[in-house]
């Protein structure tokens, strides 16, 4: 076992004035399972690549262990050549029997070795890339989102895996992966950072419990200011008061007084002024430690949706359905029924290429002849593309909204954006500060926007689209774990009906009413 020590670390980007680290030091061990856990924009993937060199900074970072950064880098070139010759590209040292054994342990055949790396799927890219990555000796291995795109089978080969192995760092959005994964977690807060033993759950949990108490701390110090603020006033007034008796009196009304009191009104008053500055300190030491009680508090901002009511009780209804591509010889699936009803939640679920999107473009298809979709759908257009047997019905009349798993048509200002989709400009940056979209990021054009940030974009968009049917494909992608549980907290509050791809079984836990996970597939 050995140590990383990172002391007094200070990074920031040369195009942005903002410090993505500060002075930051902590120390991790290199045996350790540990999930690095943040919001979008706090520099979780920043602080891989510090550990990796790329970057010049300030401060140290101490270590006598290698690390190995995945995903790797795949070029153009790359993808038309075998797995089995990029390994020398991405680890020359690791044996390729070792890689074989890792493939293994991954329920993969090694044969994926010698296709071209890019016929194959996303799961086996993934697969491939880990069983090299972990191929090394003596390394700490970076893990930069292993599961995105991947479908819940992959996930739980991944999730398997990884739970046998030891030394890395893991970032991921995905809190059942952390939770299964993880014996640590690195914590990127909004001002600190902190480690901790334990996987997201336990973390989370010992978070709320904290935050609960800062926050009782923050009231009980905030009453204190307001009564020590009270009195001080209170004894101010007086002292200015008894002070203004010491000059002018009436020998007639007042003779009981002389040109002597003055030196007795003048004590009295330093003693109350006195008493004055005792409340001025005493409030000063309360806001002291006020101060920093709720600087890494993470709010979970309620954010609004207003759906519109349809009028039918079923919107969608699929019965012994087929499709096919036109022109194609083979049909993506049989046998397919489900039905979306007003209010529910329904969630597709299975395997990569089993035709999940495909079923969201054959409602998009029905939908144009009587309906609307908001939203860019990717390839999608007036032409008939898929041959559907059986019966697929949808609802006329429709509005939908629609977040595409895509983002790379995003280009151009927010406010050209939002001229471009009829959007509120207001409302629309109002949502995305919710989701902690950091206003410097309101000036610059959406293709500088991480996958985060850009997906960021999309969901505001479709929740202050009033719809009467949701329509989300993989929109949890690169989505941080505080503005998945925003999401969450917000379907199950205003309950519009969804028709969901999304792979992240916490968020299928909690918000689905309906999982369609099984059809004839060919």
């Amino acid at each position: 076992m050995a140590q990383i020590q990172v002391s007094d670390l200070t990074f920031s980007y040369d195009t942005s004035a903002d410090e993505i680290f500060n002075n930051v030091s902590f120390n991790i061990d290199t045996d350790w399972k540990l999930g690095l856990i943040g919001r979008n924009g706090k520099g979780k993937t920043t602080l891989l690549n510090l550990f990796m060199g790329k970057y010049e900074y300030r401060g140290s970072i101490k270590s006598n262990t290698r690390f190995d950064y995945f995903p790797y880098s795949v070029n153009e070139e790359d993808i038309a050549q075998d797995g089995v010759d990029l390994i020398e590209k991405w680890k020359p040292q690791a044996p390729l029997w070792q890689v074989m054994i890792q493939m293994n342990e991954l329920n993969m055949d090694a044969q994926c070795l010698y296709r071209p790396f890019g016929t194959l799927s996303f799961g086996e890219r993934t697969r491939v890339m880990l069983a090299v990555l972990f191929a090394g000796d003596n390394e700490f291995l970076l893990i930069d989102e292993p599961t995105n795109h991947l479908d819940s089978n992959a996930r739980d080969i991944v999730k398997k895996y990884l739970g046998s192995k030891r030394g890395f760092i893991l970032v991921s959005h995905d809190r059942d992966l952390l939770d299964g994964v993880c014996d640590h977690v690195l914590v990127l807060n909004r001002t600190t950072i902190e480690v901790q033993a334990g996987n997201f759950s336990s973390w989370w949990d010992n978070k709320e419990k904290t935050d609960a108490f800062k926050q009782s701390e923050n009231e009980k110090h905030l009453k204190e200011i307001g009564k020590l603020k009270s009195a001080a006033d209170r004894s101010s007034r007086w002292a200015q008061k008894n002070e203004n008796t010491k000059i002018g009196f009436d020998p007639v009304k007042e003779h009981d007084r002389s040109m002597s009191t003055r030196a007795y009104i003048g004590a009295k008053t330093k003693k109350m002024q006195s008493r004055v500055k005792s409340y001025e300190m005493r409030i000063d030491r309360e806001i002291e430690e006020k101060e920093g009680l709720l600087q890494d508090i993470e709010k979970v901002v309620d954010i609004k949706v207003k759906p519109l009511l349809f009028h039918k009780e079923v919107l969608i209804n699929a019965n012994d359905m087929a499709l096919k591509y036109v022109g194609a010889d083979k049909e993506l699936f049989a046998d397919l029924r489900f039905q979306v009803k007003r209010g529910e939640r329904v969630i597709l679920s299975g395997e990569n290429g089993c035709g999940k999107s495909s079923i969201l473009k054959a409602v998009f298809q029905k939908t144009n002849e009587t309906g609307h979709v908001t939203g860019n759908i990717t390839g999608y257009s007036n032409k008939k593309e898929l041959e559907i047997t059986g019966n697929l019905d949808v609802a006329s009349g429709m509005t939908i909204s629609y977040v595409s798993q895509d983002t790379s048509f995003l280009s151009g200002s927010l406010r050209s954006f939002c001229e471009r989709e009829g959007l509120s400009e207001s409302l629309f940056l109002a949502v995305l500060r919710q989701l902690n979209f950091g206003r410097e990021q309101f000036v610059k054009n959406m293709e500088d926007f991480s996958e985060g940030q850009k997906k960021k974009v999309l969901i505001a968009a479709s929740l202050i689209t009033p719809a009467h049917l949701y329509i989300w494909d993989e929109p949890l992608n690169y989505i941080d774990v505080f503005s998945r549980m925003q999401i969450e907290k917000l379907i199950l509050q205003y309950k519009p009906t969804m028709l969901i791809v999304e792979h992240d079984i916490t968020f299928q836990q909690k918000v689905a009413t309906k999982i369609v996970s099984q059809w004839g597939r060919f």
